[in-house]
């Protein structure tokens, strides 16, 4: 069975840092599109970066110069760093992937369950 598991969220202080870790079973996903997304209370989930098997990545302006993201095919892991948090990045976050394409699609098949990041003082 396939499964994603997300690490890594927390409270953390205004402009702190946290590094968030998608950790995926089951079957590899080297040749497939993965990304993270996240969703706000009352508010709809948005696409934060994606990362395609070739490795080109896209990122939201929200986050872009202060999130990373990056993957090792050889851990079959997807990971998010997030640097100079504000209270706006606060939401669940969660890794998806689409697994039968090498670049995320708008409806990825596959979701983890979700870390909460926490922006707070």
């Amino acid at each position: 069975q396939v499964h994603m598991v997300e690490s890594g969220g927390g409270l953390v202080q205004p402009g702190g840092s946290l590094r968030l870790s998608c950790a995926a079973s089951g079957r590899s996903f080297s040749d497939n599109g993965m990304g993270w997304y996240r969703q706000a209370p009352g508010k709809e989930r948005e696409l934060v970066a994606r990362i395609s098997a070739g490795g080109n990545t896209y990122y939201a302006d929200s986050v872009k110069g202060r999130f990373t993201i990056s993957r090792d095919n050889a851990k079959n892991t997807l990971s998010l760093q997030m640097n100079d948090l504000g209270p706006d990045d606060t939401a669940m976050y969660y890794c998806a992937a689409s697994r039968f394409s090498p670049v995320l699609l708008p409806s990825p098949d596959l979701w983890g369950q979700g870390t909460q990041v926490t922006v707070s003082s």
